[in-house]
């Protein structure tokens, strides 16, 4: 849909569209209120279950995890005892707090917000999806969300204990200085005592300009149809931001109150690691100048701050493509830098989940051809089924496809990471504006350079993806490799090959324990047990069985693209990728 031309057509379709968002905005509303309150009832009773039944094998667990841990000095063990009845007094009470907030906000919001999706460009049967919509499926998530943060508390908490009690010789022994305590704490308090006024004073200066310049962009963009206003379907939701701008400009100023706190307790580190009381007192005097620059990049203000930065550590990093800061798209000077481009060329959106989904689909497609090969046999999906878990199935499997994904992006000498369509990339400048994204994207960029400085053959690539599939299993790995053929390897380049495969592992190790990937995991368990039953009756009945084996119908069927649901019009078709159509993958 094209903007109108001229002012006459722009207010006429001003003037139409208020009453039509005014209508659905009401409606969503009522929606909102009538199923907050069940939801948040599913949510905090759901939450709050799971928090006390588990207390108990918590408290035990993690004690028992400090103590037996191998890279934890004694006495850092005996601080982080210490310090452990605070933490666990602390857990319900935040846990449940944060539930019963978690579950107003999201069973008043989302309806709202379904709403406003139902009568997006495209959508079929408008009228009766705006009344539908939101509504079960708002109810069905919420046991989701109790369901997958029974996946954090259960696996992924047992997952982190299990990997603090190993030891392996690449990892740091973390103790404490007894020395430098004193002095960081003073630090940390005077650090608090100067930066919460001072930077509370600054936010709350900056934040009648913040109001008044969000409100004129955010108009100037609804009449000129720019920037989030661009597409139809965005236009009900961007009118709400209208709205709701003066919270957010309240959450600003409440969410740069409290990060003052931290930011001044952070001074304490700063003097903890410099081993020095006088670099402690140089960072509480550049935090604030920090702030301050951070806050005028974000607002558009003349460069600089008035107060001053003095250096706060010994010897400054160099920077490098990877141990820099990454750019921030956010801001209002990029987002207006880039506004006459963004009008008529669609930006690839890639969703923060987006990379994970793919790694599924690469999971499908290898995991067929690893089970005609044979390196998936049923025996792991015995152990996958058992309480044992199966380390080929759960870990290796996703580090193999990985692994494909990187050296996929290394071939291409892609800037970033290269998804299986040949052509959607993800680089650190059409990546999610959110932290968790940068935590998600920069550890693979690094393994990617590092990889690529190591110029590996087709040989080694492949050794490299037997070692990562199979690193758990020592005997298994043996016996592939007298099968396939190993590439004579130096003593350097084997050590390197082994550290790239634990450097998988233990990358594949971290997203495995985001809640969605254990609900597909047991979602693969139960299509394995279906699938097992269906043979044995074929095998009983003495009929022949034209499907193929048991492992590649299983990973086939649980990697496939049925568990992501995927929203818009686009079908990922090869046409429309090459397009650089954006993907919207929403993840449940």
């Amino acid at each position: 849909m094209e903007p109108p031309q001229g002012f006459r057509a722009t207010l006429f379709q001003f003037l139409l569209f208020l009453p039509y968002f005014i209508g659905l905005l009401f409606l969503g509303f009522i929606k909102g209120i009538v199923l907050c309150p069940l939801v948040c009832l599913v949510v905090t009773i759901g939450n709050s279950a799971v928090i006390l039944s588990l207390l108990p094998v918590h408290i035990v667990w993690t004690f028992y995890s400090i103590v037996s841990a191998k890279q934890v000095g004694p006495i850092l063990k005996i601080f982080l005892c210490l310090c452990l009845p605070a933490v666990i007094i602390l857990w319900p009470i935040v846990g449940i707090l944060g539930s019963v907030l978690g579950g107003v906000l999201y069973g008043f919001l989302s309806p709202i917000f379904a709403t406003f999706d139902a009568v997006g460009e495209g959508k079929p049967y408008q009228f009766f999806h705006c009344f539908y919509d939101g509504t079960w499926s708002t109810i069905q998530r919420s046991f989701t969300v109790v369901r997958d943060f029974k996946d954090v508390c259960f696996h992924s908490y047992f997952s982190l204990m299990d990997e603090l009690k190993q030891s392996c010789p690449d990892r740091k022994h973390y103790e404490i200085r007894l020395l430098q305590l004193p002095g960081a704490l003073v630090v940390s308090v005077l650090g608090v005592l100067v930066d919460f006024p001072v930077i509370s004073l600054v936010a709350i200066c900056k934040s009648p300009y913040m109001l008044f310049k969000g409100w004129h962009r955010l108009f100037h963009d609804l009449i000129g149809r720019e920037g989030p206003f661009l597409e139809t379907m965005c236009v009900p939701i961007a009118g709400l931001a209208i709205l709701l701008w003066p919270l957010a400009v309240t959450g600003a100023v409440i969410g740069s109150v409290v990060s003052s706190i931290f930011l001044g307790a952070y001074a304490g580190v700063v003097s903890y690691q410099e081993s020095s009381f006088y670099y402690g007192l140089c960072f509480i005097v550049a935090s604030v100048s920090i702030y301050d620059e951070y806050s005028t990049d974000i607002l558009d203000l003349p460069e600089g701050s008035c107060f001053p930065r003095p250096k706060y550590r010994r010897e400054e990093e160099e920077p490098t493509p990877f141990s820099g800061p990454i750019p921030r798209l956010g801001s209002v000077k990029n987002a207006s830098s880039m506004r006459a481009g963004s009008v008529r060329v669609p930006m690839i959106d890639i969703k923060p989940l987006d990379l994970l989904n793919e790694l599924f689909v690469e999971c499908r497609r290898f995991g067929e051809i690893l089970a005609t090969k044979g390196l998936i046999n049923s025996k792991d999906i015995e152990e996958a089924r058992s309480s044992k878990g199966s380390q080929v199935i759960s870990v290796g499997l996703p580090a193999y496809g990985l692994l494909h994904e990187i050296l996929r992006s290394v071939k291409a000498n892609s800037s970033g990471l290269l998804l299986s369509d040949g052509v959607t990339e993800i680089t650190v400048m059409n990546r999610p504006k959110d932290v968790f994204f940068d935590w998600f994207l920069h550890p693979f960029l690094i393994l990617k350079e590092q990889m690529k400085a190591t110029n590996l053959s087709e040989e080694e690539e492949e050794y490299l993806g037997r070692l990562v599939l199979l690193f758990g299993d020592p005997e298994r790995l043996k016996s592939s490799n007298a099968i396939s053929a190993s590439p004579p390897l130096t003593e350097r380049k084997r050590a390197e090959l082994d550290a790239f495969a634990r450097r998988m592992q233990g990358l594949t190790k971290t997203v495995s324990r985001y809640p969605t990937f254990r609900r597909h995991f047991v979602a693969l368990v139960k299509k394995l047990s279906e699938d097992l039953d269906l043979k044995d009756d074929y095998s009983v009945k003495g009929e022949s069985i034209t499907e193929p084996p048991a492992p590649v119908k299983i990973i086939s069927r649980i990697f496939s693209q049925r568990s992501f649901r995927r929203k818009g019009s686009v079908n990922g078709s090869d046409q429309e990728s090459q397009k650089g159509v954006s993907r919207n993958v929403d993840i449940v």
